[in-house]
């Protein structure tokens, strides 16, 4: 360690981190050394990183450097010093992996000091100790620091507090979990009198300047930065190519076929993560992987929300071990664990962003100086169009945007709530700090009435009813819970993650697997067979809210299908997609994958067209089934749905038909049993910005959106308790109860904040309100290219498939497609 300087010169801090990287044989990256001259200056800020960089060290170093700093003589001596940084995280899987860095710093600088943890996972006993006797580093997730604001000794806990880590800022940012750290951080700055240094990590998103302003605040000073990691993070990214081209392809049905090209990867790897995008994909590569390579028993394991804490801690230490050679998971994994041994990365099907995709390829080669290899299995022949996008976007940086929410009034609500289960609040006092964030500066004195008046006596409907009238205002105008019985009950709601019901899946002698949602476990019948958590186990019986299982002989089962399966498609992919489709079009076959599926193209182009990205391409033809009217926005299924949905609404307008839709990622389908011409179709100007918004409303039936959207929100508000731990209510009650709500607010209170706000949830959230409307001025300007091709075309078909899927099991499904292949096939090249 170098020597204090003696005399009036200034303690060279900076030199303590010198000697203790130059003695793991590291040398800190510039970025680094920025973050600690401004951290050391006090100035708040944001730090740009890619995974694996040193991101972790940038900014736990001047937290201990401040601290010697401030301590010179004594930094070495144990005290109490009560909690002086506290380091927010997304997810309660990365709180242990930092903890132990962070720890073993402490060690090697001889710094006293203590990392904890305080998470959903800590002990009632452990959260006791901490309140008594506070570490000096407290790691935590949005949920866990709403409920230390619930403490009645919040105040004093904080008030030592001097600075404040959001690690992953980016993967709160645009969510209600962001508006928590913002509403967290208002409070925290009021109990202490001294300004507290705030800094988030970030990887790279398309508008930096505004994520550092939502998490600053409105009232912040200028003197913050941000710093942008100059470091030459060496990426590799390989796409697995299928030997044979399907020139009909349908999503989903390459993947797993391409098993056989994963294991020559994960030969010449150390560890290999195989990410797919949900948790059935998960279970069925897992599967399916096993029962060919039974081999691979042993060193490989599964890991997605659903299993077990223990199973998943078991897989993670594991994997910072060297002991698996493959884990295949989902988004689980997704952020910031630091697994050395993992080598490789394999990514099956579209992510459908380009932030998504870099994440995961940090997965891999996750230390300074080595390469990130990240390999693409496509699940259908067009996905790798999807492929030679990401990697343009990854070369030249283009990213996805997140976009802040603003005035989500049930977080506000239930924030009021935790306020005053804890110390209790003036209300003036509460607003002045809500309006210091992003989200809440442009709240209304109206919207704060409305917010106090439904937490103390539940508002213009609710009034009579005594379990929504939670907080007691005293005469001096003082807002408290009173009630033992609501501040237990509040608590256990305290968070904004609002998922389907599960149930817990046991064996019938004992010993815990997972969880399921409640949809799948209700429709299973005794003997029935299922796959999970890499068993195959046979359902027994409901007890108790708990599925009962035991070992299956047969090997084959269904597989769980939880919600939330499908990724959109960002605009950031979408317009990348049509700009190498335009490439193909233009025949600059300039990548590997374009190359790869340039039979498919090239049927397109004779059967029909590929599209410029100044076209819009509708196809119009005759099958058995009908007649079909297909679009090709290429903006995503999300966009597209809405749109179907609108086309349809305006043509029933003008004339008495019905339509049958499909969608995906790259177009639409309408289908119908009578001849409708798309010249006519198009006379129509369905694709008109007149009267926009009340034709999507009046086509999606948005009220009843709004009705299923209100369940999140009336659960994040505290109107429905999800019951206790191990006994949750029952989904079929919470959509009743839910439902009842709506009803009433909707009869009684129309004004009501949280109707408008499932109202406009629906807009900006589900239909995606801004981009369907770039998208519908985008069609506007585009030459309108309008063909009919003999037989479904390559883009036609996967859309096809879509509809289908609805309509027929699985094995079905398999053998119609087969046949419907093989006659287009057929017609390709005889033409009969």
């Amino acid at each position: 360690m170098p020597k204090r300087n003696s005399g009036k010169t200034a303690y060279p801090v900076t030199e303590v981190a010198d000697a203790w990287f130059e003695q793991k044989g590291w040398k800190p990256f510039p970025f680094q050394k920025k973050v600690w001259e401004n951290f050391l200056a006090d100035k708040s800020g944001l730090l740009n990183a890619p995974t694996g960089s040193g991101k972790t060290y940038a900014l736990w170093v001047p937290c201990l450097l401040d601290y010697i700093r401030k301590n010179p003589e004594t930094y070495k001596t144990p005290k109490k010093n009560g909690l002086q940084v506290l380091w927010i995280t997304p997810l309660r899987a990365l709180a242990k992996d930092i903890r132990l860095a962070m720890q073993h710093l402490c060690f090697d600088l001889e710094i006293p000091w203590e990392v904890g943890l305080r998470t959903g996972d800590t002990s009632s006993a452990e959260r006791q100790r901490q309140r008594k006797n506070a570490p000096e580093c407290l790691i935590t997730t949005p949920e866990s620091m709403h409920l230390m604001l619930a403490q009645k000794d919040a105040r004093h806990f904080f008030k030592g507090l001097r600075a404040v880590i959001v690690d992953e800022w980016h993967e709160l940012l645009g969510t209600k979990r962001g508006v928590q750290v913002e509403l967290a951080l208002s409070r925290i700055r009021h109990f202490n009198k001294h300004p507290i240094k705030v800094w988030g990590v970030s990887a790279t998103i398309g508008n930096l300047d505004q994520a550092l302003d939502v998490l600053l605040g409105i009232k912040d000073s200028a003197d913050h930065v941000i710093v942008r990691a100059k470091v030459d993070k060496k990426l590799r990214i390989d796409s697995i190519l299928p030997d044979e081209v399907e020139k009909f392809p349908w999503a989903g049905h390459l993947g797993i076929k391409l098993w056989d090209k994963v294991m020559p990867i994960l030969n010449k790897s150390q560890t290999t993560l195989l990410f797919t995008n949900t948790r059935s994909q998960t279970e069925i590569w897992y599967q399916r992987l096993l029962d060919k390579h039974p081999e691979l028993a042993g060193a490989m394991a599964m890991h997605h929300g659903s299993l077990d804490n223990s199973v998943r801690g078991w897989v993670e230490e594991a994997l910072h071990k060297g002991r698996l050679q493959l884990v295949v998971c989902t988004s689980s994994l997704d952020l910031g664990v630091d697994f050395r041994p993992v080598e490789t990365v394999i990514q099956v099907g579209s992510p459908k962003g380009v932030a998504r995709f870099m994440q995961r390829a940090g997965r891999s080669g996750h230390q300074p100086g080595a390469v990130s290899h990240i390999y693409f299995l496509p699940t259908h022949s067009l996905e790798l169009i999807e492929a030679a996008a990401l990697k343009e976007a990854v070369l030249t940086g283009q990213f996805e945007s997140r976009k802040p929410l603003e005035k989500s009034i049930d977080v506000l609500v239930q924030y009021l709530v935790t306020l005053a289960v804890g110390e209790g609040y003036y209300p003036q006092d509460i607003l002045e700090e809500v309006k210091t964030t992003f989200s809440f500066q442009n709240l209304t004195d109206a919207e704060w009435e409305w917010a106090l008046t439904f937490v103390t006596t539940g508002g213009k409907s609710l009034g009579q009813y005594d379990e929504f009238q939670k907080i007691e205002v005293s005469e001096e105008g003082y807002y408290k819970v009173t009630s033992r019985k609501t501040a237990m009950r509040h608590r256990l709601s305290i968070g904004t993650i609002v998922s389907d019901p599960v149930m817990k899946v046991k064996f019938v002698g004992g010993g815990f697997i997972g969880t399921v949602e409640e949809g799948f476990a209700s429709k299973l019948n005794r003997g029935d067979v299922f796959w999970f958590a890499g068993r195959s186990l046979e359902f027994v019986r409901i007890k108790e809210l708990t599925v009962q299982v035991k070992k299956a002989k047969k090997v084959k089962g269904t597989v769980p299908r939880w919600a939330g399966g499908r990724m959109p498609l960002s605009s950031q992919m979408s317009r990348m997609i049509r700009k190498k489709l335009e490439d193909a079009r233009n025949n600059r076959y300039d990548s590997i994958e374009l190359r790869t599926i340039m039979p498919l193209l090239q049927l397109q182009s004779k059967w029909s067209v590929i599209p410029t990205m100044k076209e819009l391409l509708v196809e119009n033809f005759k099958s058995r089934e009908g007649y079909h009217l297909f679009f090709y926005p290429f903006e995503g299924r999300a966009v597209h749905e809405v749109l179907a949905a609108l086309v349809a609404y305006r043509i029933s307008v003008s004339m008495p038909v019905t339509f049958s839709l499909a969608m995906n990622d790259y177009g639409f389908e309408l289908l119908t049993d009578i001849e409708i011409r798309a010249e006519d179709v198009l006379e129509l100007d369905v694709f008109s910005e007149d009267n926009l918004l009340e034709d999507v409303k009046s086509s999606i039936n948005e009220a009843e959106m709004a009705r299923r959207r209100f369940r999140e929100i009336a659960a994040i508000a505290g109107l429905i308790f999800q019951g206790y731990p191990g006994k949750p209510i029952t989904n079929k009650h919470l959509q009743a109860s839910s439902g009842v709500l709506y009803d009433v607010f909707q009869e009684y209170d129309p004004d009501n904040l949280l109707i408008k706000q499932a109202e406009e949830e629906v807009l900006s959230l589900q239909i995606e309100q801004s981009r369907l409307t770039e998208a519908i001025h985008r069609i506007n300007q585009q030459q309108l290219i309008i063909k009919n091709p003999p037989k479904p075309t390559p883009f036609a078909f996967p859309i096809m498939v879509d509809r289908l899927r609805e309509k027929l099991t699985s094995e079905k499904l398999e053998d119609r497609i087969l046949k419907l292949q093989l006659q287009l096939e057929k017609y390709a090249e005889t033409g009969e």
